[in-house]
């Protein structure tokens, strides 16, 4: 077996009305489901939708890295 790691990342939004750990747990689901090897994610971006003065919508842009098969 090799000692090194290869790996690729992929920019994915997540969304919530509930919280921004919501939306970043939302896009690791749904990323998960067709991705293999999923390992990690960094969170890039913060943003949200404001209806009569309160949050409505959280938005999370988070890049998820995934080991590439057989490295």
């Amino acid at each position: 077996m090799s000692d090194h790691r290869t790996y690729k990342k992929l920019e994915l939004v997540g969304s919530s009305t509930n919280s921004i750990e919501d939306a970043i747990s939302n896009a690791i689901a749904e990323c998960s489901k067709s991705v293999k090897n999923v390992e990690w994610f960094e969170v890039m971006e913060t943003r949200g939708h404001i209806v009569d003065g309160k949050v409505a919508h959280f938005q999370v842009t988070v890049k998820i890295g995934f080991r590439v098969e057989g490295s």
